[in-house]
């Protein structure tokens, strides 16, 4: 029973290399499902916020990610040399830290306006009885 050959096909498919893209893109679809569910029976900017806050994040993570881990679109490299044009790969890469850091401002931001963490306490209100029209003041 040792001696199974497997083929070098099945620890590739197997491996973290393959699973992680589909892992990226499983996170992506599962927060913009989890904002949509919210954003249900949250506020209108509420829902807004969360909303775009996660598809934002899903925007980077079922796309932009699976597509760098693919070679797809071209990393920055620290010894300067590319195969394609520089200028796209920092393009890439700007698009890619704005996407994924404002999206998860944007999320966090509608989550804590969804728990209501950002508003201000309410104070109770002092009873104060009213004066008897006998009472005086002084």
């Amino acid at each position: 029973m040792s001696n199974i050959a497997f083929p070098p096909i099945a620890f590739q498919l197997a491996s973290i290399e393959a699973v992680r893209p589909v892992f990226l893109i499983v996170m992506g679809v599962f927060l913009m499902l989890i904002a949509w569910r919210l954003a249900k029976t949250s506020s209108c900017w509420t829902g807004r916020v969360l909303v775009s806050g996660a598809f934002m994040l899903g925007f980077g993570y079922a796309i932009l990610l699976p597509l760098y881990e693919a070679g797809i679109i071209e990393p920055i490299s620290r010894s300067g040399r590319y195969h394609g044009s520089p200028a796209s790969a920092h393009a890439w890469q700007a698009v890619k830290m704005i996407v994924m850091n404002f999206g998860w401002l944007t999320f966090g931001l509608g989550l804590a306006m969804h728990a209501k963490l950002l508003q201000s306490p309410q104070r109770a209100k002092a009873q104060t009885s009213p004066l008897a029209s006998h009472e005086s003041i002084a």
